[in-house]
C-alpha cells in the first residue's frame, strides 16, 4: 500500500522558518517526480515545488522561488520542504504527492497523495 505521511506544519509569524518532511513507503522512492501542493482556503491546488528523486532536479512555482528548498533522500524514502521567510499568503495546507500534477495541473485524483499539513503565517 503506497503510503505518504506530511509533518512539520504549524504556526509561525511571517519572516520565520518551517521544515516539512513526507515521509513514504509503499513504493520505490528513486526515481520519481515528487510533488509538493498547497491548498490555501477556498483556493485551487497550486504547486510549489518538485524534485526527481533519482537526480535531484529541482523546480520552484515562481511564488516561492529563493525561499524554498525542497530536497529529498532516497535511504529515507522521504523528501523535505524548507521554507524560509515565510510569507501570510504561504498560509495553506501543504501535501506531497507522487505523479499527481502531471504537465503541472494538480489534481488529486491522480498519482498518490498525503492528508496534508496545516501551515499557518501569522502575527
Amino acid at each position: 500500500e503506497v503510503q505518504l505521511v506530511e509533518s512539520g506544519g504549524g504556526l509561525v509569524q511571517p519572516g520565520g522558518s518551517l521544515r516539512l518532511s513526507c515521509a513514504t513507503s509503499g513504493f520505490t522512492f528513486r526515481f520519481n517526480w515528487m510533488y509538493w501542493v498547497r491548498q490555501a482556503p477556498g483556493k485551487g491546488l497550486e504547486w510549489v515545488s518538485r524534485v526527481y528523486t533519482g537526480l535531484s532536479n529541482q523546480e520552484y512555482a515562481n511564488a516561492v522561488k529563493g525561499r524554498f528548498s525542497i530536497s529529498s533522500d532516497n535511504e529515507k524514502s522521504t523528501m523535505y520542504l524548507q521554507m524560509d521567510r515565510l510569507k501570510p499568503e504561504d498560509t495553506a495546507v501543504y501535501y506531497c504527492s507522487r505523479g499527481g500534477c502531471p504537465n503541472g495541473i494538480c489534481d488529486r485524483s491522480r498519482g498518490d497523495w498525503g492528508q496534508g499539513t496545516q501551515v499557518t503565517v501569522s502575527s
